[in-house]
């Protein structure tokens, strides 16, 4: 277990505040059933802490981008709050969660008593408190996405890859971040189509809009230098 390579993220909601009681709720009920799909579909283990926080540990790591990015757009794509009519709900909208992954070894990964240590979990930790704005009144988000390793190279070419992939998430909308999600997650455009009743071109046109070649080709990007590396 020591030697083996792990990803961990870590995820801390930026403006979570702003939600009320009800939208806490409505989003930890709905983080709980993207927990059981992340891990049928990447064999991950999630946990939720304090409510605004989470930690997902990616046993195999050229799945690393995948579960994050299944992550960020999953939560872009809920629509729970009912009105926008401050900054900071306007900032929780449009950035919804700060995402780190740290790839290292983990010394401890028990899941029966909830117990993760070791340096993958270290790294995606620093890196999500260097950034936290939390009880900072002005609030200012350059880059939502993040990645640490010991391989300083590896670090800055995916570190480039993901500030441009921020730039595109922070645009999109929610029904085109629902539709990378399931694109992530290995849906069809035809299976989409027909999951969200809408037709096959309107999905093929929110996938363009957003990116997602552009994306796809870092995911399959990130998975051969991870599987090299690991």
């Amino acid at each position: 277990m020591k030697d083996k390579q792990h990803i961990v993220i870590s995820g801390d909601f930026i403006a979570y505040t702003s939600l009320s009681t009800d939208e806490k709720k409505i989003l930890e009920q709905s983080l709980y059933k993207l927990f059981s799909q992340l891990q049928e579909k990447f064999d991950t283990f999630s946990r939720l802490i304090k409510g605004d926080y989470l930690e997902c540990v990616v046993p195999d790591p050229a799945n690393g981008l995948s579960v994050m990015l299944a992550i960020k757009t999953f939560i872009k794509s809920l629509e729970i709050e009912e009105k926008a009519d401050n900054n900071r709900s306007k900032v929780f909208q449009t950035y919804s969660i700060r995402l780190a992954m740290g790839l290292g070894t983990l010394d401890r990964f028990d899941i029966a008593n909830n117990v993760i240590d070791g340096d993958a979990i270290y790294r995606s930790g620093r890196a999500i408190s260097d950034e936290s704005t939390h009880n900072k009144e002005r609030m200012v988000i350059k880059n939502t996405l993040f990645f640490s390793s010991k391989n300083k190279d590896l670090t800055f070419n995916i570190e480039t890859i993901l500030a441009l992939l921020d730039h595109l998430l922070a645009r999109a909308t929610s029904r085109q971040n629902e539709v990378l999600f399931l694109k992530i997650m290995g849906n069809s455009e035809k299976i989409i189509a027909k999951q969200l009743s809408v037709s096959q071109s309107s999905i093929n046109q929110h996938s363009t809009a957003s990116g997602w070649n552009g994306m796809d080709k870092s995911i399959r990007y990130f998975s051969h230098l991870l599987s090299a590396l690991t």
